[in-house]
């Protein structure tokens, strides 16, 4: 599905680097030997796993914002990137309640200007956008959502994400179909995995809570969601980047990338999950307890449709949640109790590809 020496001596660059999907991705491209640019503000959690794994010294990291255009436009002169994943976001339901204008000036107007130094520099031959899962116009249906399904998200976060497959679709039609650039977006559901630091993400403050000895506090146990290792979507963006170099007509276009239906889990039973992974492996005795505080609105039940990705690709996921699961306590557990999560890191990375 993906021969990561597509990428060796390929210059890749990453928006949103320093976030925890992006320290993921530019750790596999930099073993897979590419020259990784990254342009991102600085990391967004203290601690950061893009810190932690000293990634700043193994690529070229550049400190910016994609609501900057001019700036933008400079890196791409100087760097001449050869394939653009855009990952640069505001990646929290919550956090765009908070701040709606900030969340669309960055998931709207940040696309608009990726899209723009795409369009004015021909170096670029593959351009990858990544939004959401949450993309779609929730109908709180069973089955999962394709990608010809109406894109309307309702909250700021997911609706300025719909917003970016506008602005991609527009200049796909406007600029991109007359330009030798292939361009496509993916929407990935829940990603999870080792190293992710944020606030308001349940598996984070699983982690917070195992290391503080505490309860894990759950406040919506029953919405359901598709979850994912962070090393799936990842994969998948770096496929759809190589096929697409090589074939713009074949493989151009918006992919769902998501578990299969056995892997959309309640929040209630992944944390089920967590403490029970988490005991066997530590001896601890962590549990969670529902404190279900309202809060704004967010969807109860989300799930994709896979089917095109596995079409066109032979694409299949490769763990599934009991397996990630056990990445994640196995890399938290090294960096809790003084391992060396960096080599950890890098096995899951070897033992994904591999297989």
């Amino acid at each position: 599905m993906l021969d990561l020496s597509f990428y060796k001596n390929k210059k890749v660059l990453v928006t949103g680097h320093t976030g925890f999907k992006g320290s993921w991705m530019c750790q596999l491209l930099i073993m897979a030997g590419a020259d990784v640019i990254g342009y991102a503000l600085e990391p967004p959690t203290k601690p950061s796993l893009f810190e932690m794994c000293g990634l700043e010294n193994k690529m070229n990291s550049i400190v910016g914002d994609v609501r900057d255009l001019k700036h933008l436009l400079k890196v791409f002169n100087e760097t001449q990137p050869d394939i653009v994943i855009h990952m640069a976001a505001q990646p929290l339901v919550r956090e765009s309640y908070k701040d709606p204008v900030g969340t669309y000036e960055t998931n709207v107007m940040g696309t608009v200007n990726i899209c723009e130094a795409v369009r004015q520099n021909s170096c670029v031959k593959s351009f990858v956008n990544v939004t959401t899962d949450k993309v779609y116009l929730n109908k709180e249906w069973v089955w999962g959502y394709r990608e010809n399904e109406e894109l309307n998200g309702y909250d700021p976060y997911s609706n300025s994400k719909s917003c970016s497959e506008l602005v991609t679709s527009s200049y796909i039609n406007s600029f991109f179909n007359d330009l030798p650039v292939a361009v496509s977006t993916a929407r990935a559901g829940n990603v999870i995995g080792g190293g992710d630091f944020a606030t308001d993400r349940i598996i984070p403050d699983c982690i917070r809570a195992a290391e503080a000895g505490d309860d894990i506090i759950v406040r919506n146990p029953f919405s359901t969601r598709p979850y994912e290792h962070v090393l799936e979507p990842v994969v998948a963006y770096l496929m759809i980047a190589a096929a697409q170099y090589e074939n713009k007509e074949q493989y151009a276009g918006s992919y769902n990338v998501g578990p299969n239906d056995t892997d959309c889990w309640t929040t209630g039973d992944l944390v089920t999950l967590f403490c029970n992974t988490w005991n066997d492996v530590t001896g601890d005795n962590i549990k969670w307890i529902n404190k279900y505080d309202g809060g704004p609105h967010e969807a109860n039940f989300l799930k994709l449709d896979c089917s095109k990705l596995k079409n066109k690709f032979g694409w299949e996921p490769r763990w599934n949640v009991e397996a990630t699961m056990k990445k994640i306590v196995e890399w938290s557990d090294a960096y809790l109790h003084g391992g060396n999560y960096v080599d950890v890191m890098q096995a899951q990375i070897k033992e994904f590809c591999d297989n």
